[in-house]
């Protein structure tokens, strides 16, 4: 019978989640246990853990249990100072997946295996539980760079448009005398009513229009030769990208309390990178805010104003409005304040 180490030596470890996930490695694609971590744990000496595991060998197979590679050993001790390898030893150690530890919960018998399982067994949802918690953060981050790659397209479309556009004047201009003449193309019409209907004074989307949204969102911030202030208290990484179709050189600045879920520090650092010519700073916008607002080009004489009936993160998501107030000088007081507020902390 195997022989855990005498009452004197013995120090019953306490199986927290910090300890647990600074013991787990990631060998061929998977998390493992070094058996000198889990000999420990149960109160054995490396040796007579190993042999219990060896008199129920039939119970582990390779995917519950495996000798690591002269590689693999290589890897743990240069990446990881801390890794419980012996420099004794004649043999490489052995490792436990997740499924092993459940096998080997079936091996090992007494009370203090019994209690150190059912502290593994808890450990582990907690982790899993945490995993399961922050998942959404990288899938978020893939979304941002989804839609960074996708709003080159947007840009495209716009600019087709606008270069249809131009070609038509041209056309009608030079063929004034023709009282008959076609102001616009059937393809100029196709792509005018491809991304959206608007007159200079607003828009308006249905429900689930999302993609004709994020053009006419595009379309305003290209308006803009100077500045663009947006108020929005819930933003995202979309308000962001959609950002991106301004012009170069343009002062941008969003004002926000970032409420909700919000604009993570990953994501605006990942932001960044990519854009990093762009001029965009983030400021508290005070809590006084319910609407949301676009000001593009304040204190000149092409200022114009957006009253915006959701955000531009959520845009499309359901019917909204996007209406300019011809009005700008009520403004000014509004802006002047929020001058004075802080950078925007972000979570």
């Amino acid at each position: 019978m195997a022989k855990k180490k005498e009452e004197t030596e013995l120090a019953i470890i306490e199986v927290t989640a910090e300890y647990l996930r600074d013991r787990l490695y990631n060998i061929r694609n998977q998390k493992v246990l070094l058996d000198t971590d889990l000999a420990e744990i149960y109160g054995y000496e490396t040796k007579a853990f190993n042999q219990q595991v060896k008199n129920n060998i039939e119970k582990f197979d390779d995917d519950f249990m495996f000798r690591l590679s002269d590689e693999e050993v290589e890897y743990l001790r240069s990446n990881f100072l801390t890794a419980n390898i012996s420099t004794k030893s004649r043999y490489n150690p052995h490792v436990f997946t997740e499924q092993g530890l459940y096998m080997l919960m079936t091996v090992l018998k007494g009370p203090l295996a019994t209690e150190q399982s059912k502290a593994l067994i808890r450990t582990f949802k907690v982790l899993k539980d945490h995993v399961m918690l922050n998942r959404q953060l990288p899938m978020e981050r893939q979304m941002l760079q989804l839609s960074m790659q996708v709003s080159d397209a947007t840009s495209n479309i716009i600019k087709i448009k606008r270069d249809l556009n131009i070609v038509e004047e041209n056309i009608a201009t030079a063929m004034g005398e023709l009282s008959d003449v076609v102001h616009k193309s059937e393809l100029a019409d196709i792509f005018s009513t491809f991304g959206y209907s608007n007159s200079d004074s607003g828009y308006l989307f249905l429900n689930g229009q999302i993609f004709d949204a994020d053009v006419a969102y595009a379309d305003i911030y290209a308006k803009a030769d100077k500045s663009i202030f947006v108020i929005d208290n819930f933003i995202g990484p979309k308000t962001l990208q959609l950002l991106t179709h301004s012009k170069a050189g343009i002062d941008i600045k969003v004002y926000s309390d970032n409420l909700g879920k919000g604009l993570t520090v990953s994501e605006y650092t990942d932001f960044r990178k990519q854009y990093s010519g762009m001029n965009i700073e983030l400021y508290e916008s005070g809590g006084i805010f319910h609407d949301r607002y676009i000001i593009l080009d304040y204190a000149t004489d092409k200022e114009k104003v957006y009253l915006c009936g959701s955000s531009s993160k959520d845009s499309g998501a359901r019917t909204t409005t996007i209406l300019e107030d011809g009005d700008t000088l009520k403004y000014k007081a509004l802006v002047e304040q929020l001058s004075a507020n802080y950078k925007l902390k972000l979570k």
